[in-house]
C-alpha cells in the first residue's frame, strides 16, 4: 500500500559510519520552498546542543531543511557540541546549493551521550545524503530507517484529508524504543504536511496532538536528554491558512496519526513483550487522571506482573493510590482485558486463570481503571518490564 507524501518534500537517507553496524544513520528532509515550523522539546534540564539549536529556532516560517543522525547523541558535549550542531546546519546549507542559508535548518541527534559526533564522517553523510533526494516512497523509507536506534522496526504514519476539494497530506516518522519517559512530545518525530499553516497555528496544533499521544507514553519514565518533534507545514497543497473549521479537522488526522506514532514506541520497548494501555476515567480533573496513568505506567512491579501474566489487581490499585491524586476509593474499580478485578473499592471473584490467559495471549494488554466520580480521563501506553529489558540496558555502551 502506497503512501501518500505531502507535495513539496524530499528526503534522503544514507549509511556514513556513525553507526558502527554500517545502518543507515544520516537522514535529510528538505522542503522545496519555505515551510513553517513548530517544535516541542525534552523537559530535561540536561539538554542536548540540537534541542538548544532548534528550540532557538522555532517556531518560524522559513524552514527549509531537517538535517537527523544517529548513532551519537551529541548530548552533554560542551562548546565542541553546540559547534557541531551548527556546522550541521551550515554542511546541508551548502551541500543543497545554496539555495537557503543554515539558519534555516533544523537538526535533531539520537544515541549515545557524551560522545562528540565523528564530523568528517557527518560531513560525508550530509554530502552523500543531499546527493540522494528524492520524493518518491523509497526515499521517505530510507530517511525513516536513518534515524532509528534500538528500534526494531520503522515507525512511520501517514494521511490525508479532503477539505471540500482541497487534499492535505501528512507524513510523520519517529523513532524510540528505550528512555521513554517524554515531558514534552516524544523522542524523535518529524511531521510533514502539505498544509498552511501560520505559526502560532503549526505552534498550538503540534502540543495539543502531542499532549494527547507521545506524552501519554512511557518504557521507563526515563525523559531524554534529546527529545524532540517537529512540525513542518509547506503549503503546496494550495489555498490559504487553515480556517477554524478546517484546523479542526486537521488536529483530529494529526491527533489520530501521532497516537498511532506513539502506541508503535512502547509497543517497540527494549526486550517488550506487551502494549499496555491504561485507561484512567472517573477523574477530577484531567492533569489528575494523567498523573494516575503515568504512575501506574510505570510501576516496575504492575510492569512485571504483565509480563508474567500475573492478574495481580492490588500492584494496579496501590500505584493509583500513591499517584499523589486524589481519588474515591468507594468508586475505585478495575477491569483488565474485559475481567473485573476489583469493584467499587472491593475485591470480587473473577477466573483468576481467565484472566491471566488473556494476558499471556495476547499482545496488548488493557487496564481499565475508575478512579472516582468525575469526568476527566487520560489514556497512556507503556510496555511490559522483561529480563531482556534488563540484559539490553546493562550492556548498551559496552
Amino acid at each position: 500500500m502506497s503512501i501518500p507524501l505531502p507535495s513539496g518534500f524530499r528526503f534522503a537517507g544514507i549509511a556514513s559510519g556513525i553507526k558502527a553496524s554500517g545502518k543507515r544513520d544520516i537522514s535529510l528532509i528538505v522542503s522545496d520552498t519555505p515551510a513553517t515550523a513548530a517544535g516541542v522539546y525534552t523537559q530535561n534540564l540536561v539538554v542536548a546542543a540540537p534541542v538548544v539549536l532548534c528550540r532557538s529556532r522555532t517556531p518560524r516560517s522559513d524552514v527549509r531543511a531537517v538535517i537527523v543522525n544517529s548513532g551519537n547523541a551529541n548530548a552533554c558535549t560542551g562548546e565542541k557540541g553546540a559547534q557541531d550542531a551548527l556546522q550541521m546546519c551550515s554542511l546541508v546549507a551548502e551541500a543543497c546549493g545554496n539555495d537557503f542559508t543554515q539558519e534555516q535548518v533544523l537538526v535533531m541527534s539520537t544515541g549515545v551521550i557524551g560522545r562528540t559526533l565523528p564530523m568528517p564522517k557527518v560531513q560525508f553523510g550530509i554530502q552523500q545524503a543531499a546527493s540522494a533526494l528524492g520524493s518518491d516512497e523509497s526515499c521517505f523509507l530510507n530517511a525513516a530507517d536513518a534515524i532509528l536506534t534500538t528500534d526494531a522496526g520503522r515507525k512511520i504514519s501517514s494521511t490525508e484529508i479532503d477539505l471540500g476539494g482541497r487534499v492535505i497530506r501528512l507524513v510523520a516518522m519517529a523513532k524510540g524504543a528505550g528512555m521513554i519517559g517524554p515531558n514534552m512530545a516524544t523522542m524523535l518525530c518529524c511531521v510533514l504536511t502539505d498544509a498552511a499553516l501560520t505559526s502560532e497555528q503549526a505552534h498550538r496544533l503540534l502540543q495539543q496532538a502531542a499532549d494527547m499521544s507521545f506524552n501519554n507514553i512511557s518504557v521507563e519514565g526515563h525523559t531524554s536528554t534529546n527529545d524532540t518533534m517537529l512540525l513542518l507545514a509547506n503549503g503546496q497543497s494550495g489555498g490559504p491558512a487553515l480556517s477554524q473549521q478546517e484546523e479542526a479537522a486537521f488536529l483530529d488526522q494529526l491527533t489520530n496519526m501521532t497516537i498511532e506514532l506513539a502506541k508503535q514506541i512502547p509497543s517497540d520497548g527494549e526486550g517488550a513483550t506487551h502494549l499496555i494501555e491504561i485507561q484512567v476515567t472517573g477523574a477530577q480533573s484531567e492533569q489528575g487522571a494523567r498523573k494516575i496513568a503515568s504512575t501506574v505506567a510505570n510501576s516496575n512491579l504492575v510492569k512485571t506482573a504483565i509480563h508474567g501474566a500475573d492478574p495481580n489487581w492490588g500492584r494496579i490499585v496501590s500505584a493509583a493510590g500513591y499517584a499523589g491524586v486524589e481519588i474515591s476509593t468507594a468508586h475505585l474499580s478495575l477491569r483488565v482485558n474485559g475481567f473485573q478485578l476489583f469493584s467499587n473499592g472491593e475485591p470480587i471473584d473473577f477466573d483468576a486463570k481467565a484472566a491471566s490467559n488473556s494476558i499471556r495471549d495476547n499482545r496488548e494488554t488493557l487496564i481499565e481503571l475508575q478512579v472516582g466520580a468525575g469526568l476527566a480521563k487520560c489514556t497512556h501506553w507503556t510496555s511490559d518490564l522483561t529480563a531482556e529489558y534488563v540484559r539490553f540496558n546493562s550492556e548498551y555502551t559496552t
